[in-house]
């Protein structure tokens, strides 16, 4: 096999749905930041609660999100049910009685309620008096109520859909879909709909659901993103399990996402659990709460749709004084809500509110919390990455026997592999040796440094090309459920992870290969393990095999008659002794992410490597060409087709040469997505999205949160000097603010003196307007 990982693809990368305009730095318009209040993201606020002169503490009744609104309907206090309508205002803060009129539905709870245009839709839910245990019943009426009139009705339906509560509802494409649910006697998992748009003509539909539908199940939340509904959780009989299952409206196809290949180390899903909450905002998903294992965890979980992690947000810790909270509410002070189930959660605008809830001692909440969502655009450090993987060119060429030719990007495979890494540097000094001519990937002559060839004989084609997708991207793909073949390769890829020393790639393989085994595939798996001696996954299987409920199926296949005869033994002896199991208190090895290593590529692991030299105010800053192509259409675009000749390219973000600490921030965000930089940093940066041509606006996002949050009277002389070279005249504008208002403090700082005298006389005219009359008339008579 021969590789040649010095090449960069030519193809354009333009960042989808982003128009770049590089002469836009003769405006300042869009550094306008338009301050304001802002609210820390992933901050937890304790919001009024609901006074019992309004409403009852309350769990496994439904809330509902209209306008600027939260509507409270059902559930119990604990000794009644309940079939009031309360009504949350979030900008007044205040608690008050819905105003209704027509008959409500009877009291009631774990029924379920959404919103539809100007309406709220009740269905089912467990009816009766449950304090003198009487007339108890499960529910499948549909009550509409209007917002705007305050009218109850109760549509007639036709249809046979079983009465049930504790199920999961949801609105898509105008209708309303039910799934599971229990109906008094068993758990359900089937799903209905009705079309929300005509009641006259309304009626339900049971909908035939297709793939790895979940289990029957109860009390369990569902949401919609990204045109999908989705399961989490949630009893089963007596089984509660922690799997998430995903729907597809349109062919009405169930999905288990796998849980299994999220890395040792990394963060795992959410416990199993029952009675938490799950809502959707962007990209995410958010799980809160719910009895997990006899507790009562209060850890807000996250999943994101797209790169298909877990994550446990990690809340806010700043403490600002209610006074200044934007909307004036009376908060009684910042906390997180305690670990609570039956509570229920709805989105408005940016951030969540949860609402009641059982809490320790089955004790009722009453309390309002409420949750600030991150709006940044997510991180493509591992898509832009992809990208430059998945533009390479292969080339396949007569050579004694026909070889598998593989372009590839030595910056990327070095920083990732160090077995790799010397093999490149071997062939590298090879070439020195021989002083070749720089040849193109067509053999032509060329300028620039010739394409490197590294001979990999370890490798087969197929796996090495999933082993370089995986140091592009940190991933591989999931196997297929049950198809041979695909595991088959991934052990291959796991054997050569071993060869490589990639731990990293190693785990993820194992864990892969486990949860794709099953009783159609595991003999053939066994048996590739025994010949690749793959130790540890032909122990997973020989376990998996004897284990009760699989050995007489297995042994009874085709497959095992023509299994080998030492397997056969083996597995015979094992189910007749198993062997003691070992445990290890060995910490496993999970090695480094493609954030860590590019990290140390950019500190300094990757300096030999260097293409390119960046001038920054004259002063060189080596880097490697292929990184910044990759995360850059401005860096694409000039190597494709503007490389200057003599390897350097002088940066600047419009006409303006940014700070060197200011360029540096860039850097690591453009190697390693890294956004943690000093406030002073992010106005030089914050046009940089623009001006370079990256992904997504997610640096001047986190440039703008930056500045809006941390601006003090510490770092105001920096970030005022800044403002002044970037013509940011808002922000020039709040540091003057903040010196006038704090000219005590600020005039004791050691760098005031050394300000450009333009900049002292703006503080001292800021000064001269903030001083009255009154006060000058004051100065004077003291003279």
């Amino acid at each position: 096999m021969s590789w040649f990982p010095g090449a960069m693809s030519c193809k354009s990368k333009v960042a989808p749905s982003v128009d770049f305009d590089h002469s836009c730095s003769d405006s300042v318009e869009y550094l306008t930041l338009n301050f304001g209040p802002f609210e820390t993201v992933h901050r937890w606020r304790r919001l009024p609660p609901c006074d019992e002169f309004v409403g009852a503490r309350r769990s496994k009744h439904t809330v509902v999100a209209y306008r600027d609104a939260i509507y409270v309907f059902g559930g119990d206090n604990g000794k009644n049910m309940l079939n009031d309508l309360l009504r949350f205002d979030v900008k007044d803060c205040s608690w008050c009685r819905a105003f209704t009129t027509g008959t409500p539905p009877a009291p009631r709870y774990h029924h379920s309620a959404v919103v539809y245009g100007s309406s709220m839709f009740v269905f089912g839910g467990y009816t009766g008096d449950i304090y003198s245990n009487s007339n108890l019943k499960n529910k499948n009426d549909l009550f509409e109520y209007k917002f705007a009139t305050g009218q109850w009705a109760e549509w007639k339906v036709e249809g046979r859909l079983v009465a049930r509560s504790a199920h999961g509802a949801t609105v898509y494409n105008d209708k309303l879909w039910i799934f599971a649910g229990y109906d008094g006697n068993a758990r359900l998992n089937d799903m209905w709909t009705i079309s929300l748009q005509d009641r006259e003509q309304a009626n339900w539909e049971e909908i035939e659901q297709s793939g790895e539908i979940p289990p029957s199940c109860c009390n369990f939340p569902v949401a919609v993103c990204q045109d999908k509904m989705f399961v989490f959780s949630g009893q089963s009989g007596a089984k509660i399990t922690n799997n998430l299952f995903q729907f597809e409206f349109k062919g009405h196809i169930w999905t288990r996402i796998p849980t299994e290949h999220l890395l040792r180390g990394s963060p795992p899903p959410p416990q199993r659990r029952y009675g938490h909450t799950m809502v959707a905002f962007d990209r995410h998903l958010y799980v809160f709460g719910g009895a997990a294992d006899n507790t009562l965890p209060n850890e807000l979980h996250c999943y994101d749709v797209d790169s298909q992690t877990w994550e446990v947000i990690q809340a806010s810790t700043d403490s600002e004084p209610a006074s200044i909270y934007k909307d004036n509410c009376d908060v009684d002070f910042l906390q997180m809500p305690s670990g609570r189930l039956f509570h229920a959660a709805a989105v408005i605008h940016d951030a969540m509110y949860i609402f009641g809830g059982t809490v320790d001692n089955n004790v009722r909440s009453g309390e309002m919390y409420r949750f600030q969502f991150s709006c940044y655009p997510k991180c493509t450090l591992h898509e832009d990455y992809g990208k430059l993987w998945e533009n390479r060119q292969f080339v396949l060429k007569k050579k004694r026997s026909l070889i598998h030719t593989v372009l590839g990007h030595i910056a990327i495979v070095t920083a990732r592999c160090k077995w790799l890494r010397k093999k490149i540097l071997q062939a590298r000094d090879r070439q020195k040796q021989r002083n070749e001519i720089p040849k193109d990937s067509s053999g032509r002559s060329s300028r620039g440094p010739p394409l490197l060839e590294v001979s990999i004989r370890e490798a087969d084609a197929q796996p090495f090309e999933v082993l370089m997708q995986f140091l592009y991207t940190d991933k591989i793909q999931y196997p297929r459920r049950g198809h041979v073949q695909d595991v088959l390769l991934i052990m291959d890829v796991y054997k050569l992870a071993l060869s490589f020393k990639l731990s990293r790639l190693e785990q993820l393989c194992v864990q892969y290969i486990e949860a794709s085994v099953d009783l159609q595939n595991v003999l053939s798996v066994c048996e590739n393990a025994n010949k690749l001696q793959l130790d540890q996954l032909k122990e997973h299987c020989l376990n998996f095999v004897v284990k009760e409920s699989h050995f007489n199926q297995v042994i009874m296949t085709k497959e095992f008659e023509h299994l080998s005869t030492p397997l056969i033994v083996e597995i015979v002896r094992r189910k007749q002794q198993p062997p003691p199991r070992v445990y290890s208190d060995l910490p496993v090895d999970i090695g480094t992410s493609l954030v860590q290593d590019m990290k140390a590529c950019l500190e300094g692991a990757g300096h030999e490597f260097c293409d390119i030299i960046l001038l920054l105010d004259g002063h060189p800053r080596p880097a490697h060409k292929a990184i910044l192509a990759a995360r850059s259409s401005y860096f694409e675009a000039m190597f494709r087709s503007f490389m200057p000749e003599d390897g350097q390219v002088n940066i600047s973000i419009g006409e303006m040469v940014p700070s060197t600490q200011a360029f540096e921030s860039m850097l690591r965000y453009i190697y390693y997505g890294d956004v943690n930089m000093p406030p002073e940093d992010s106005l030089y940066l914050f046009a940089a999205p623009y001006y370079y041509g990256f992904s997504n606006n997610r640096l001047q996002a986190y440039c703008k949160q930056n500045l809006e949050m941390n601006v003090t009277v510490e770092n105001v002389l920096q970030i005022l000097e800044a403002a002044d070279k970037t013509q940011a005249l808002d922000m020039k504008k709040h540091c003057l603010h903040i010196i006038v208002h704090q000219f005590t403090k600020v005039s004791k700082l050691p760098n005031l003196r050394s300000l450009s005298q333009p900049l002292l006389l703006d503080i001292i005219d800021s000064l001269a307007s903030h001083i009255s009359d009154k006060q000058c008339t004051e100065m004077s008579s003291d003279i």
